[in-house]
């Protein structure tokens, strides 16, 4: 083998016939065509960088320079001169044939730098290369019109990747990448493409697959005989847009509950405009897969806190970018799209909306679309005027949006336009704001530390109060009260209402905590909502359903599937016999009493979507549908697919002159049992003996030992005839289905809300489960007029109680704008004070909601918003340390608060020295009372601050986490053990002067004697500020009494402090010389009373 290589090889130095050009031009670049290179049949490995070389995707190379002749001129230029050698100056000879050593170096070693200078990518159309194959030409033409999109090309039964592609699909996919003719290429069978697409789309790329546009009978019968398959871009696929998309949407890799935003951001410096506002930024978000469209625009500080905070609450798989960003935000941003993420990100440039216009593009994009909905939809004037009254009402929305938010919509929509799903956008329902006056706010330091979506330990929902609450059963129930959860409400009606529904479920259950004093039988509203909710739960996702059927992605199965569920729920619905008006003075016995709960029942099971679904599955054959037999899907009914119905005559037609060409050769063979037969796929055989003779035109297809197997050339003509005629009825269905679909955005409005009532349903249900599982109770709610008051008795923290069980401690709260308003909260380490201020919070979050809360009781006044300045985190890829983390959140706070927020601050100040932080503490807490007057709690390890808080205007009392300790009567020794301490976690009024840190430092299990040490120093310490206290006492005691002598009794105050203090330091070391301090000190004091 290795002779047979050298040979090979040697091919290459072989003397080719001279090039007719003259002598004293320069060799050619390539070789002459008249002279083919050699046949290349060994085997030769490549190198890793020979192998990367040839599989990037590029378009033809450029022909390799000319080579100059000698020269040693230096007026010539660099590239004219002669090179020399760099380590004795002279002239590098050339090799005597050029052409044949590039040729050597291009095929078999490693590639100069010099020679990948050469190699570059044309931007403009891609020139015929005559060593790739047509396919690969196909594929170098598309590369180059989608640079950014990994490639799956259809090539028969699989899906190839090819160059770079090929190499990153082989390290995402774990397959295997070879070379083949001019590039390295990987391959996946095409039934497996919903997995493989999941998988590179989980990764981060954006993946385009590539289809064969025509079958192979069209191109038998069409103009493109010879040629390759035409192929063409059939879809592209991010993380946002996956379970929208055709063929691989719906799966079960998908995302579930978890909903995919893809978030556009563009942002306008305001330097000046406002004091502490850096940037304006606008924002869009939009779940493709659901319909939910969000907008708004905020101002923003120096730390971009607010940006922060709608990002964490959106939780987006995609980030659109919209350059120019300030640094700060793109910091910010990158940072969040950072590798443990898994967040994608992609840039565009809003350039071209820099002097206006983007609300003009927008409108006309949707005008464009709206004008073209309305022509896919067959339904009439009345339809007509209904669907151009929601877009006037939608065009009316987006003139009304901000600018930013504005701009942020027309990248939006350009960058769907790509996708093919910029439709969902123009249905003016499915807008809403960003913040409005029925929304909580909750800042971005709140939702993370207190852990309402996610927990802080490893980022997943367990141990969320998202996941404590979540008992849905379906997931756009699960989806909708994650909105719930991160969006609670500041509505008093609103609550109250989803509080009512809530009690009505539960006493339909018997549950004992219900407050009504109604006496039906109710039980049919419990078990009809969990029969309709634990179908639906095995349904496939509805509402993802129904948006992949508006973008017209959904297969039959699908759409059977979505609208089956919806037809179902909303019959077992009607059976509440909720009707919509009271009619006479006779109601029936069982009905529903909360308006919320008849609205959302009404909505779902409305007899327009009861007709309307019977309508749209009456079309089509389930069983066609579920064997994903399209040319028989359809039901063709009178006025109703007659394309249909004409291509089905034709297949038939042609079906039955192939049955009447048997009659035929059974009369020219002279055999009336003669069949026609199928084998390996092959139909309508004529199987013969072998001693039969047939006509010399007819065809062999197989044979056996004892029997041939032909095709007659009628039979080859008729089924030519009969393959095309299902072709043809395969286009038409193809063309029906998509006019179908079309027809079903005129019913999308009103679907999309049925599902979204059944969600509601579902999320209502599952709070109830929840307040009868948990033992919860209703919280009341005061009149807006009253003062602002938190009032909780027995409360526990949602989370931790599951956790503890029995063992959780309740603690009451009480916080009253005209009485006490702040709690300032001190106690030991690990005491329980952090999770005592983050149950306040999680109750009032809980209680907005219109969740039951964990607690003997609560009265609770709306909160507009919930602050929180917890944890020690650094942003170092965004230039800012801990402390001015803390500082900057704790701006934010001052300066968004009002008198109907919650603000908890949990040991700020602790970033920097002693006293700058103690200062800083104060100075914040101060300026909460007395500036904003909201609720705070605030917990400190500085007891300095209780007694300096003492002398604000505001009412303010001071509180701790009781504990007892056990002190030990033998001597404390190198080895000893600290005050045994029992936690008791109840909170009670009063200061705690101690934090046992000590205790905590035996937990994290450092040295004994590093502790040892450190109870030293404290002891020192504390000793040092012992003495300048009594010093200062004394002193202002001798100025009292006017005792200024130092030979007097001022000898002899001295003298009993100085017993004092040492029977106080020597109490542990040596208890017999503390005694006897203590006694000489005693006989002081009673020697200066008595004087």
């Amino acid at each position: 083998m290795g002779k047979q290589k050298q040979q090979v090889i040697s091919r290459f130095f072989a003397p080719k016939p001279k090039p007719s050009s003259p002598p004293s031009s320069p060799p050619p670049s390539q070789s002459s065509p008249s002279t083919p290179p050699p046949k290349i049949s060994a085997t030769v490995t490549f190198s890793p960088l020979k192998r990367l070389r040839t599989s990037q995707l590029l378009s033809p190379l450029n022909k390799p320079p000319k080579i100059p002749r000698l020269s040693s001129n230096p007026d010539l230029p660099e590239s004219s001169r002669t090179k020399l050698s760099p380590h004795t100056q002279n002239p590098i000879p050339h090799s005597p044939n050029p052409t044949l050593h590039q040729k050597f170096l291009n095929k078999l070693l490693e590639p100069s730098h010099e020679d990948g200078e050469h190699v570059s990518t044309s931007n403009t159309t891609v020139s015929v290369n005559p060593k790739y194959t047509p396919l690969e030409q196909q594929v170098v033409e598309l590369k180059s019109k989608y640079k950014d999109v990994l490639l799956m090309i259809e090539v028969g039964y699989r899906f190839r990747f090819f160059g770079e592609d090929a190499e990153n699909a082989a390290r995402v996919l774990g397959i295997y990448a070879h070379m083949d003719h001019n590039f390295l290429t990987a391959s996946i069978p095409t039934f497996r493409l919903n997995f493989h697409v999941r998988r590179l789309v989980s990764a981060g790329y954006k993946v385009g697959v590539v289809k064969q546009t025509e079958t192979a009978t069209i191109k038998a019968h069409g103009s493109n005989k010879l040629g390759p398959f035409c192929r063409g871009l059939s879809a592209l696929y991010t993380k946002a847009t996956l379970e929208a998309a055709e063929d691989v949407g719906e799966g079960d890799e998908g995302c579930g509950s978890c909903n995919n935003y893809l978030v556009c951001v563009v942002e306008k410096e305001t330097v000046g405009e406002k004091s502490g506002i850096d940037v304006r930024i606008g924002i869009v978000a939009v779940e493709i897969s659901t319909g939910d469209v969000i907008y708004g625009e905020l101002d923003d500080n120096l730390l971009r806190t607010g940006i922060e905070a709608k990002i964490l609450s959106l939780s987006p798989a995609e980030l659109l970018l919209g350059d120019p960003l300030s640094k700060l935000t793109e910091k910010f941003l990158v940072a969040y799209a950072g590798p443990a993420s898994n967040v994608r990100l992609e840039r565009v440039s809003r350039d071209c909306y820099a002097d206006g216009g983007a609300l003009a593009e927008v409108l006309s994009s949707y005008d464009k679309m709206g004008e073209s909905h309305l022509n896919d939809n067959p339904h009439g004037e009345y339809v007509d005027l209904e669907e151009k009254t929601k877009r006037h009402l939608a065009i009316e929305a987006i003139m009304a949006m901000p600018d930013l938010a504005v701009q942020a919509l027309a990248l939006t929509i350009d960058h769907l336009k790509q996708f093919g799903f910029e439709r969902i956008l123009c249905l003016g329902a499915s807008f809403r704001p960003f913040s409005n006056n029925v929304e909580m706010t909750l800042s971005a330091n709140a939702i993370q530390q207190l852990e309402v979506l996610k927990n802080n330990s490893d980022g997943s929902e367990s141990g969320s109060l998202l996941e404590r609450m979540n008992h849905t059963l379906t997931i756009s129930g699960s989806r909708l009260l994650r909105h719930w959860v991160s969006h609670p409400l500041r509505d008093r009606n609103m609550i109250n209402a989803r509080l009512d529904a809530i009690s009505e479920i539960l006493e339909s259950m018997g549950s004992h905590n219900t407050y009504s004093d109604r006496e039906y039988d109710g039980t049919k509203l419990h078990r009809l909502l969990t029969s309709v909710l634990t179908n639906l739960g095995r349904s496939p996702d509805i509402q993802r359903g129904i948006t992949r059927i508006f973008h017209r992605t959904a297969t039959a199965l699908e759409f059977m599937a979505a609208i089956e569920a919806i037809l179902v729920s909303a019959k077992q619905l009607r059976q509440l016999q909720v009707e919509e008006e009271d009619k006479g003075d006779h109601l029936q016995a069982k009905t529903i009493h909360s308006p919320l709960l008849k609205k959302l029942i009404l909505t779902a099971s409305s007899s327009n979507i009861i007709s309307s679904t019977s309508r749209l599955l009456s079309a089509l054959n389930k069983e066609a549908a579920e064997q994903r037999d399209l040319p028989n899907l359809f039901v063709v009914s009178e006025g109703a697919f007659q394309e249909i119905a004409t291509a089905r005559t034709k297949v038939k037609q042609a079906k039955e002159k192939l049955d009447l060409l048997i009659g035929l050769y059974r009369k020219q063979l002279r055999n009336q049992k003669l069949e026609f037969t199928s084998v390996a796929g092959s139909t309508h055989l004529i199987e013969l003996p072998q001693d039969v003779k047939v006509p010399s035109n007819w065809v062999k297809v197989n044979s056996t030992k004892k029997a041939i197997r032909y095709h007659a050339p009628e039979v080859l003509t008729a089924l030519d005839e009969l393959s095309l005629a299902n072709e043809e009825l395969l286009l038409v269905c193809r063309s029906a289905w998509q006019n179908f679909l079309n027809e079903f955005g005129g019913y999308y409005s009103e679907f999309q809300a049925a599902v979204q009532a059944l969600a509601a349903l579902d999320c209502l249900h599952s709070l109830a489960l929840l307040a009868r599982h948990k033992d919860y109770v209703r919280p009341v709610f005061v009149d807006d007029n009253e003062p602002v008051q938190i009032c909780i008795s027995s409360g526990r923290h949602p989370v931790m109680e599951t956790m503890l069980q029995d063992s959780f401690v309740p603690n009451d709260t009480s916080l009253h704008a005209e009485e006490e308003y702040c709690q300032i909260v001190t106690g030991p380490n690990m005491g329980g004070k952090s999770c005592y201020i983050r149950q306040v919070a999680l109750i009032a979050i809980m209680a907005q909601v219109g969740s039951f809360v964990p607690a003997s009781s609560a009265k609770l006044h709306v909160l507009d918003g919930i602050y929180t300045r917890m944890g020690a985190s650094d942003s170092i890829q965004q230039g800012r340390s801990t402390f001015l983390e803390e500082l900057g959140e704790a701006s934010h706070i001052l300066e968004s608060c009002t008198g109907q927020s919650l603000v908890i601050l949990d040991e700020l100040g602790r970033g920097t020295s002693t006293h700058d932080g103690v200062a800083i503490a104060y100075a914040t807490l101060q300026y909460l009372l007395e500036q904003k007057r909201c609720m705070v709690l605030f917990v400190t390890h500085y007891p300095e601050i209780v007694k300096m808080a003492k002398g604000l205007s505001g009412r303010m009392g001071s509180y701790h986490v009781s504990y007892l300790t056990m002190q030990k009567d033998e001597p404390k020794g190198e080895n000893c053990d600290y005050d045994d301490v029992v936690y008791l976690y109840k909170l009670v009024p009063g200061v705690s002067e101690r934090s046992f840190g000590f205790k905590v430092a035996q937990l994290a299990q450092l040295p004994l004697s590093c502790i040892n040490r450190a109870s030293v120093m404290a002891m020192k310490l504390e000793d040092a500020v012992s003495k300048r206290a009594k010093n200062r006492w004394t002193q202002k005691i001798l100025q009292e009494s006017g005792r200024n002598d130092e030979d007097g009794d001022m000898k002899e105050y001295k003298e009993m402090f100085s017993n004092l203090n040492l029977a106080a330091v020597s109490q542990d070391i040596n208890p017999a010389k503390s005694l006897h301090c203590l006694r000489t000190a005693r006989s002081l004091a009673l020697e200066l009373i008595n004087r």
